[in-house]
């Protein structure tokens, strides 16, 4: 029998829920994505949070533990570092590769080997224990910075200027600059000067970010011979030291700015051959001939106007002082002794 629908059934039927369609398959698949990479957003800015405090606070603990070494030179543009062992031989001024972080430390075995000479390492901006934020890493900058140190510790003698890679390029430029103040040039697989259109590049600030962030101290972390020097010529606090300020200057801005104009600085220095009468030895590793076929007859190109050098190919890597030092040494004294006048004479 038919029969009137009651008004409380009439009311209930009224508000029942409308079906709707089941949201689309791309729609939730978007909801699904969004929502996985907020969490993913959210676990890398913690993860980066947690990388940054924790590297803060291993600089500040290395700091407080490392006490630093050397003595400082007050420039104009800011603190200058420098070590300098007193022997009575030839002033021999050790100049670094770049980005080296430590290069009083760096050097370390071959200045242990150097005992006959007043051996000087000039940590540049950007290196060491010297300031950090020190723009205009010119060749002329560079080079007029160490002349005023060297005058500032009262060097009152020709120097002898041995440059490691990059380092090679500011001791010619430095010998052309002030001739009367060098008695010899040595190259440490040192660059050879090459010209190009000058052009200066943008200093990169990734490096510094990574650093900062404490990215590349997690890095480190995980594969530590990425820092340190193969071989037995390190005592454990110098590999401690070397960790602990390759973290610390890892893509500061000094070093950023330097590597802008690496190639202007090449150059500059390509524009003044050494000098006819001041001799030179260049100390080459097997590593870098073999592999860049140009960088043996580059360096045999640079020393054919110079009437007295000397040019030796050691089995090791580019850099030769991790593993060469006392043969390195040896060449480097016989080498002086028979041509550079010494000391006071």
């Amino acid at each position: 029998m038919n029969r009137t629908a009651t008004p409380i059934e009439t009311i209930a039927r009224a508000d029942a829920p409308v079906p709707t369609a089941p949201p689309a398959p791309g729609r939730r698949r978007r909801s699904r994505i969004a929502h996985t990479a907020g969490i993913v957003l959210a676990v890398v800015l913690a993860l980066t949070l947690v990388s940054v405090v924790a590297n803060a606070a291993a600089t500040a603990s290395e700091k407080g533990e490392l006490a630093p070494y050397g003595q400082s030179v007050q420039l104009d543009a800011g603190e200058v570092n420098v070590t300098r062992t007193g022997g009575d031989g030839s002033v021999l001024v050790l100049l670094s590769g770049y980005g080296t972080p430590a290069p009083a430390v760096d050097f370390a075995p071959l200045i242990r080997e150097l005992d006959a000479f007043d051996v000087i390492v000039v940590e540049g901006f950007g290196y060491g224990y010297s300031a950090l934020d020190v723009g205009d890493r010119t060749i002329e900058n560079i080079t007029s910075e160490l002349h005023e140190v060297l005058e500032m510790l009262h060097v009152d003698e020709p120097v002898i200027l041995a440059g490691h890679s990059a380092g090679g390029l500011y001791a010619r430029y430095y010998a052309n600059a002030y001739p009367d103040d060098v008695a010899a040039i040595i190259g440490i697989d040192a660059m050879a000067a090459t010209a190009s259109s000058l052009e200066v590049g943008t200093p990169s600030v990734t490096e510094g970010v990574v650093g900062a962030l404490g990215l590349y101290r997690v890095v480190t972390t995980i594969a530590p011979d990425l820092i340190q020097p193969p071989g037995t010529a390190y005592t454990p606090e110098e590999r401690r030291r070397i960790a602990a300020m390759a973290n610390w200057n890892y893509g500061n801005p000094s070093i950023s700015d330097e590597w802008s104009r690496l190639e202007a600085n090449s150059t500059k220095a390509a524009a003044e051959p050494f000098a006819a009468d001041l001799p030179v030895l260049e100390l080459l590793s097997t590593e870098s001939v073999d592999t860049m076929p140009e960088w043996l007859p580059a360096h045999e190109v640079e020393l054919e106007a110079v009437t007295t050098h000397r040019l030796e190919v050691l089995e090791g890597s580019h850099y030769l002082h991790w593993t060469q030092s006392a043969a390195m040494a040896g060449i480097i004294a016989d080498f002086v002794a028979a041509h550079v006048d010494p000391p006071h004479a």
